[in-house]
Formats: C-alpha cells, structure tokens, sequence
C-alpha cells in the first residue's frame, strides 16, 4: 500500500520560507502572485493492507515523527496498490 501526508504549517504560523518564494516570484514577473504558504509531501510505501490500520498508523507516524503538530496540520492519503 502507498500514502502520501502532506505537511503544512498551521494558518497564523509565519512562513519565512513561503513568503520569500512569493517575493522571488514576483521579482520573476509572477505578480499575479498574493501568498505562499509551503510544505512539504512525504510519500511511505508498506505493507499494511487494511486501510483502516494503515490511517491508524500513517496517523501515528505523523504525531511521533513527521509532523510538528504544535505548528503543523498534515493530510493522510492512501492509495491502494
């Protein structure tokens, strides 16, 4: 089974990261450009074949180790093999 949590960081959290990929794009001729925000997409290819187990332990994972849930909000997708 494959996954795919997407990571981002909670809305009122600043993101220097994002805002200077606005500001280079704009410099790029992008001025239709308002806002940025990003993430990052961390993709987990296992065994599990229940869905139901496997959004248990993808959430487990993000709690533990691939999220910083203080600052970040992350989105499970499962996709079956």
């Amino acid at each position: 089974m494959k996954a795919r949590v997407t990571v981002m960081l909670k809305s009122g959290v600043l993101d220097p990261q994002g805002k200077a990929i606005g500001q280079a794009l704009n410099r790029l001729g992008f001025s239709g450009v308002a806002d940025v925000r990003q993430g990052k997409i961390i993709e987990i290819e296992f065994a599990e074949t229940d869905q139901t187990q496997a959004r248990s332990q993808l959430a487990e994972m993000c709690e533990k180790l691939l999220a910083n849930t203080v600052i970040e909000n992350y989105a499970i997708e499962i996709k079956s093999s």
